[in-house]
Order: C-alpha cells, then structure tokens, then sequence
C-alpha cells in the first residue's frame, strides 16, 4: 500500500513570555551611529552574551554629526575609536564602523544599506540580527532597520529591535538578577564615548529608569526566514 507523507503544518508562532530571549549563536547589531551600541543596545547585548552568543557591531557612520563635542579633535576620527572600546567593555568580537554620511542615512538607497549589513552578516556568520526600533529612533534608525531587515531576510536569519514599551507585538524581557551587572557595564561602556561626556549624565538617569526591563520585538520572524535559507545553513553547519 502507497502512503502519502504528511505534509507538516507551519509552525505557529508562540507568544513570548517576560522571560523569553530570542535563540542566537552569533549576534550582530547594526547601529546608526556610536554609541547606540551602549545606551540602547547595551543591556541586550549582555542578555545575549550572558546566554554564550558571540557578539559583533556593524555601526554605519563615524558620528560625526553628533550635537555634543566634549574634547578636542574632528569627531569623525575620534568616535571609532570610542565605538572600539566601549565594545571592549561589552564584549563585542568583531566591530566594524563604515563611512556613510552621519545624519544622512536616510537618503541613501536601502538596497545600498542592506548590502552592506548583509556582507556584515556573512563575514560574521550572524544568526540573529539586532537593531533599534524604527519607532524607537529617529529617521537614520528607521533606515538602519529596513534596511537590516531585507539583509536579514536575503541572507536567511531573523532580526529582533529595540524599542519601548507598549508597542503592538513588543514584549519585556526582565535581565533579572543580572540587571546590576548589566547596567554597571552599559554605564561603563557608555562613558568610554568621552566626547559625548556632556550627555552621559541624562544617560544614566535613563538607564536608571528602565530597571531590569528591555523591551524588543521581531523585525524579521523565524518563521518568515525562507525554508531553502535554512536548509542551505544546515547544510554547510
């Protein structure tokens, strides 16, 4: 007698609960601008280190439109380095810092955007990608979003963004008892942007505020990642 396998049923997906972290091996964040990494992104990128991910950062500009120039020297040249060791701090693997116009990110093609985040996910073999919400930002992060979500889906990997509370299908993820050593490490890395100095105090207060909560939701589902992409992946695992 012939049978017919069954054909599977998508997988649904299952909401998360307070707890829940997206499953990652390697995470790379992509950012507008540094410093992002810190006073956004820092408290994720513990929780995820926390749990063995490897880390790296993409950030797409030099800052050099930043508002606030606490020391001496052109801020195009200063901020690198300043991405660098507030990455030291976090434990970021790999950090690369492209040279896209600070404050224009918004007027350059996505597809010109997406490809650059894309060789980013390759070079990095990233299964997770991580950026600040579009409704989170301003118009540079909407940007770096979109255009990380295309990357995402053309490579095959899901992307997950920061962003505040209260947004439809956003969920809180309690740091817990880490929360102390989260934040002392966020503050750490932040204040290594010296010449952004002017505003790490307002920054602080923020990072107070938030306690142990980090609020993000999906970009890019699993479940919206192509089968062949996967198959391809497991393939050459």
């Amino acid at each position: 007698m012939t049978t017919t396998p069954a054909i599977p049923r998508p997988r649904a997906h299952r909401a998360p609960t307070d707890d829940w972290l997206p499953r990652a091996v390697s995470v790379l964040a992509v950012t507008a601008r540094p410093g992002q990494e810190s006073a956004d992104l820092g408290g994720l990128l513990y929780a995820f280190r926390r749990t063995g991910a490897s880390l790296s950062l993409l950030c797409l500009t030099r800052g050099e439109a930043a508002g606030q120039n606490s020391g001496t020297g052109r801020l195009e040249a200063i901020r690198p380095w300043e991405v660098q060791l507030a990455g030291s701090v976090l434990g970021i693997g790999g950090i690369g810092v492209a040279n896209y116009r600070d404050g224009e990110l918004h007027e350059y093609p996505r597809v010109e955007l997406a490809e650059r985040i894309g060789r980013a996910i390759r070079d990095r073999s990233a299964d997770l990608v991580l950026v600040v919400a579009p409704e989170a930002g301003d118009r540079a992060d909407a940007a770096v979003a979109r255009a990380a979500q295309a990357a995402a889906a053309a490579a095959g990997v899901p992307a997950v963004a920061h962003t505040r509370p209260g947004v439809r299908g956003a969920w809180t993820l309690d740091l817990g008892v880490g929360t102390e050593t989260a934040r002392a490490i966020q503050k750490s890395a932040a204040s290594a942007h010296a010449s952004q100095s002017e505003a790490l105090a307002a920054l602080i207060g923020r990072l107070d505020l938030l306690g142990s909560g980090e609020t993000v939701r999906w970009l890019l589902l699993p479940e919206q990642v192509p089968a062949q992409r996967v198959y391809q992946a497991l393939a050459t695992a």
